[in-house]
């Protein structure tokens, strides 16, 4: 089973890649950049096309046959070499960038750059089958800009292993912002900007038991990790407040569209709570780790990372046997949970106010080992914040 947020991952980063490509070959056609917008072609009727931009709103756009339209393949940089096409080839589900005609009364386009839907797929495809063999995550356990070596922790309990990452020089350093869930957002960050304790990501070249990488491609944050008791549900503002255990703290939660929330049954809960003590599963049960990793539901899905850009392709780590669980829970939503009940999350950061990223509810045999049980969540949360399925936004 491909996990959902490694998915998300790789969409994010070929949409933010295939912007930049964009970005770069329109500039060098047209250097006075008319009015322009990126978005989903939702219909074409005559010679009229209609985008859902990326910015939410719909358009309507009537292309003319003096319109110059550009095909862009994946990857591509350039314009000069981008095939001419006509308007019938266009569908529904393509990206496209419009110029408009600044000389039009009416919105005329003036130019169109589009990505085929089917090319995206490709590409996307392509993306999570290389993240899923070359990539891996977890926590970091020491940092040193000076030799450009990270360690990493992966995994929980008995199943948790040191990971030793090389940052090549010419390695592509991502760091999310502290306040949003989006890969989108996430920006150009140096590597003393990484700190013990935070997620970290990375693409590159491994050896045979993953244990030693060279990073081309790294993505980091800081997170908050929050184990508590539900004390207060409002649905109308999607929120809920938890009394972190920790600091015996309530923490408003927030909760976005973008939260993954799922319940673990409790037999499958207490079956990972064996795991993490190192024993064995419950009398009855099957090991965790011990599943096929296609069984279950959570097949790919589309990204967190709601970004702009032409395209998508975004993957996501496996995280292993228990993670690979978390990710087959039922999902629930805010209206599901109770007062009093247990619950885990990863969030953004903040003393008294957060925004979910994952939240875990049917918890209480794992805070038996809170270490292990926060290792756990963590793991299973890197990868979201930011685009989702190819073309749709």
């Amino acid at each position: 089973m491909k996990s959902r947020n490694w998915n998300r991952f790789a969409v994010a980063t070929g949409r933010l890649f295939l912007l930049f490509v964009l970005a770069i070959a329109c500039n060098k056609l047209d250097a006075q950049a008319p009015a322009k917008f990126v978005g989903t072609v939702t219909a074409i009727s005559g010679n009229t096309i209609t985008v859902k931009t990326d910015a939410g709103d719909s358009k309507q756009v009537e292309v003319s046959a003096t319109a110059v339209i550009k095909q862009l393949e994946p990857g591509q940089k350039d314009l000069s070499a981008a095939a001419t096409i006509q308007l019938t080839e266009l569908a529904a589900g393509d990206r496209v960038l419009v110029k408009l005609d600044p000389n039009s009364a009416t919105p005329q386009a003036l130019q169109i750059v589009a990505m085929k839907k089917t090319d995206i797929a490709q590409r996307q495809q392509k993306d999570q089958e290389e993240w899923q063999r070359n990539g891996t995550g977890g926590l970091v356990k020491s940092v040193d800009p000076a030799s450009g070596l990270v360690l990493l922790t992966t995994g929980a309990g008995p199943t948790a292993k040191t990971v030793t990452v090389h940052i090549r020089k010419d390695a592509v350093l991502k760091r999310y912002a502290s306040t949003s869930v989006r890969f989108a957002d996430a920006q150009p960050a140096p590597l003393d900007a990484i700190h013990p304790g935070d997620q970290f990501q990375v693409l590159g070249q491994k050896n045979a038991d993953g244990t030693d990488i060279t990073a081309a491609q790294v993505v980091s944050g800081s997170f908050r990790n929050v184990s508590g008791l539900v004390t207060a549900i409002d649905t109308s503002a999607s929120t809920l407040t938890v009394k972190d255990l920790a600091t015996k703290k309530n923490v408003t939660v927030h909760i976005t569209p973008d939260a993954d929330m799922r319940r673990l049954p409790d037999m499958m809960a207490k079956m990972i709570a064996a795991r993490l003590k190192g024993g064995a599963a419950p009398a009855g049960g099957t090991s965790v780790a011990a599943r096929p990793q296609g069984s279950g539901a959570g097949g790919p899905q589309g990204s967190n990372g709601q970004g702009g850009g032409m395209g998508a392709g975004q993957g996501r780590r496996t995280g292993g046997g228990m993670s690979q669980a978390l990710d087959r829970a039922p999902a629930v939503q805010l209206g599901d949970l109770k007062k009093g009940e247990a619950v885990m999350l990863v969030s953004t950061e903040g003393t008294d106010d957060v925004t979910a990223i994952k939240l875990l509810a049917g918890v209480e045999p794992l805070l038996e080992s809170p270490d292990a049980s926060r290792d756990l969540l963590a793991n299973w949360s890197m990868g979201s914040g930011g685009g989702e399925e190819a073309g749709t936004q």
